[in-house]
């Protein structure tokens, strides 16, 4: 991939880009500074473990992504893999291999019952998500989760964030943009005061695939974008830590069949959706997730302050002294992952919030505030782009 801030990625189909974004690590650094500087950089620093202790873990879910083995759990060493699960046998069986486990269970249902999990990583379809937190949680584990936390349902978000609170244990969603290289350096950057407030801010996700992406009972057939906005919203959420207030949106079909009257049950006319939303510091951001863009395949983000701006990794303004932009070193032997990059550093994120006892980057708070301003701007583009008010998820008071 190009170290040009603008990255359009060509191909075929998602799979064949999978492969692509975890040999290439998605320009592992990329933006700005150049993708084999950043890795050199980010090399030189040494790991240093927080602890000896090892976080016992379950895993569940193996679909089209594989995504139950793809954050590098099996290879963390603060991590014992003790036990997996996928509905399916076969898929059930590749996980066990791919994690080096030797336990299985047919069901997440099974699996939280038994006593040894510490944690679990939940990487199912989307519409269970919440459903298997809120199971994971309730039988006294910690939960991290792939993206979006909820589907769909503002009652899901409510539930969820119950479960959490009632629980006092570790959520965190694994928003692969929060530790994308430019999204991470626009974060450092922004609690240093290098941008002031944010005027406007830009999240982008498009999608383009030549044919339909495999999902469990089909759910990603017609799925509304924005119910998928967390790659985009991650971009002023992950950045800055404050809130979407409201929002109008634009939707719009560019003729993918599975998006045409009655063909799908969500009863969703869009393949796209362009959403401008009003931050909590009083600026503007765009954000979107579109499918129509033929051979467009890309996440990324800008953000302009009034001290300054950053499109990629390199930051263009005022201030001076500013931090090291660079990802944390990985523990040895923990792959860095797709996403740019982000898979190893999530799972260490969430691993190191256990031991430490803190809460994770991207706790329920973060996730909700990611999640549900996409829900929302799927309303306001059903109601033809009215501005609507977008429920606020207040973090506890110190």
């Amino acid at each position: 991939m190009s170290d040009n801030p603008v990255n359009f990625m060509y191909r075929r189909d998602f799979l064949e880009s999978l492969g692509k974004l975890s040999v290439g690590a998605a320009a592992a650094g990329g933006f700005g500074i150049g993708a084999a500087r950043a890795r050199e950089r980010q090399e030189q620093k040494e790991w240093k473990p927080v602890s000896l202790r090892k976080v016992r873990v379950g895993i569940v879910g193996y679909g089209v992504c594989r995504f139950g083995a793809a954050f590098g759990f099996q290879d963390h060493p603060n991590v014992d893999v003790v036990a997996v699960s996928d509905l399916i046998p076969d898929r059930c069986d590749a996980l066990m291999k791919a994690c080096r486990c030797d336990k299985s269970y047919e069901s997440l249902e099974k699996m939280v019952k038994d006593k040894r999990i510490e944690a679990v990583f939940v990487a199912t379809d989307a519409p269970s998500h919440a459903r298997h937190c809120i199971e994971v949680l309730r039988h006294g584990k910690h939960v991290m989760t792939a993206v979006p936390a909820v589907f769909g349902s503002i009652e899901q978000a409510d539930q969820l964030l119950e479960a959490v609170q009632e629980s006092g244990l570790k959520y965190m969603m694994a928003e692969t943009s929060c530790f994308r290289p430019d999204c991470y350096a626009m974060r450092e950057v922004y609690r240093a005061g290098g941008f002031g407030r944010l005027i406007y801010s830009e999240g982008e996700y498009y999608h383009f695939h030549s044919k339909q992406i495999g999902s469990f009972k089909g759910w990603r057939i017609g799925l509304p974008p924005l119910w998928y906005p967390t790659h985009s919203t991650a971009y002023y959420v992950g950045v800055t830590g404050k809130r979407f207030t409201s929002v109008f949106c634009c939707g719009s079909n560019c003729g993918i069949p599975s998006y045409e009257p009655g063909a799908n049950k969500y009863n969703n006319p869009f393949t796209d959706e362009v959403a401008l939303f009003k931050t909590s510091e009083g600026g503007s951001s765009r954000m979107l997730m579109c499918k129509g863009i033929n051979k467009l395949v890309v996440e990324r983000g800008r953000v302009f302050g009034e001290k300054g701006w950053m499109d990629g990794t390199e930051y263009h303004g005022v201030a001076k002294d500013l931090p090291d932009t660079i990802r944390p070193p990985l523990p040895p032997g923990v792959p860095a992952g797709g996403h740019g990059g982000s898979h190893g550093q999530l799972s260490n994120e969430f691993i190191t919030s256990i031991i430490e006892d803190r809460e994770p980057l991207v706790n329920i708070y973060e996730a909700l505030a990611m999640t549900v301003p996409g829900i929302i701007a799927h309303q306001s583009a059903l109601k033809d782009g009215e501005t609507l008010a977008i429920p606020q998820y207040e973090r506890p008071k110190a």
